[in-house]
């Protein structure tokens, strides 16, 4: 496939917030962001976004021809040498991955097959979905909210299609059950109720799903203190009370419990087949924290935010580092999502054990619906 067309513009993403969109042989692909960040995640641009929308409608691809996944390495190359940069990255994440989404959409659509076909054509599972049904931590807008930043469901059906039906289903008795009709940017319930009281609820569910949290740590803890409402916890304590939320509500997916540079914190969490420890803030999608993660033992769940690295030539390389130590994989959306189902073929083209993509607001929707498509091809 040669690159005919490539020019790129700024778009609000479900934030209302700037964001980029590039256009590729007439495909567009677009990147989200996220409102909580780790600090070893990729910056999202070069210099702006501005700047990156002025070096991506000045790119010279003219003379290179895509005709497989690997083929992305040079574009990557083009990258390094015009920009005289020394890591494609640096280019931006959000910049180079939905420039590289926009690149494989287009040349799925010249082959007439299907995105995730482009990066797997071989590749059978679908993946169990995540979703975000009541928040707290950064995500809220009322001052009186939970700790924790996600109170996750898990469902336990066999198809994509059952599982979506069984989110949505308890997503609508929950709206009931906490008396609450607001919802976060990520479309999840707001409430003031408590951790504690919002895994109870969640509790009368488990015969149909599975239980998760995004504790988001690095979030309120400061002066080596996890800060709660009425109390602190030192690492010991905020160990030992995640270990008895993890035995008392069955959970199966913590993800970052403890800060985001404690890689030893979280080798102290429950590991064992039925549970997952979760590194987000602690991994940030870079292939040098998972090693250490790894190396450490802190976990045996990751999340992989394809905006968080920014080129899905690395993002292949996490995922087969990934299966090589059975490492759980979740490709997740960000808070301030936009209309891009790209997230969707990525998951099954990677072969992601789960996606993190949320239940309500067409954001997110529009995730879960094309893997349904998938499901049904």
């Amino acid at each position: 496939m040669q690159i005919k067309e490539i020019n790129s513009r700024i778009i609000k993403d479900s934030r209302n917030e700037p964001t980029i969109e590039i256009s590729v042989n007439n495909q567009k692909a677009s990147s989200p962001s996220g409102k909580s960040k780790g600090k070893a995640e990729t910056p999202s641009y070069h210099i702006s976004l501005n700047q990156s929308i002025k070096d991506i409608n000045s790119l010279n691809l003219q003379g290179i021809q895509i005709n497989q996944f690997e083929d992305l390495s040079l574009i990557e190359k083009q990258i390094k040498k015009q920009f005289k940069l020394k890591d494609p990255k640096q280019f931006g994440a959000n910049a180079l991955v939905s420039l590289e989404i926009a690149i494989l959409k287009a040349l799925a659509k010249e082959k007439n097959i299907q995105l995730w076909q482009i990066i797997n054509l071989n590749a059978k599972s679908l993946p169990i979905p995540v979703g975000n049904a009541i928040g707290g931590g950064v995500h809220s807008h009322n001052s009186n909210h939970p700790i924790f930043q996600e109170f996750l469901i898990i469902p336990k059906q066999k198809s994509i299609k059952e599982n979506v039906k069984t989110m949505n289903k308890i997503y609508n008795q929950l709206k009931t059950k906490l008396k609450s009709s607001e919802k976060n940017d990520e479309g999840a319930w707001q409430t003031s109720f408590s951790d504690e009281q919002i895994l109870q609820i969640l509790s009368q569910f488990q015969e149909k799903i599975n239980l998760g949290v995004d504790i988001a740590s690095s979030s309120f803890y400061k002066n080596n203190f996890y800060n709660y409402k009425n109390f602190k916890f030192n690492k010991q304590q905020q160990i030992i009370h995640t270990n008895s939320l993890i035995k008392k509500h069955n959970l199966l997916y913590i993800e970052d419990p403890l800060q985001e540079e404690d890689f030893k914190g979280f080798s102290k969490i429950i590991h064992c087949p039925s549970n997952l420890v979760v590194g987000d803030d602690l991994t940030a999608t870079q292939i040098s924290r998972l090693k250490k993660a790894i190396k450490s033992n802190s976990i045996n769940a990751m999340i992989i935010k394809p905006n968080q690295n920014g080129s899905l030539l690395e993002l292949a390389e996490i995922f087969k580092i990934c299966k090589k130590h059975n490492i759980k994989t979740i490709l997740s959306h960000r808070s301030g999502e936009t209309l891009d189902d790209a997230l969707a073929d990525l998951a099954v083209g990677f072969q992601a054990d789960y996606i993190k993509c949320g239940i309500s607001t067409k954001w997110r929707e529009v995730k879960l619906k094309r893997l349904i498509e998938i499901e049904n091809h």
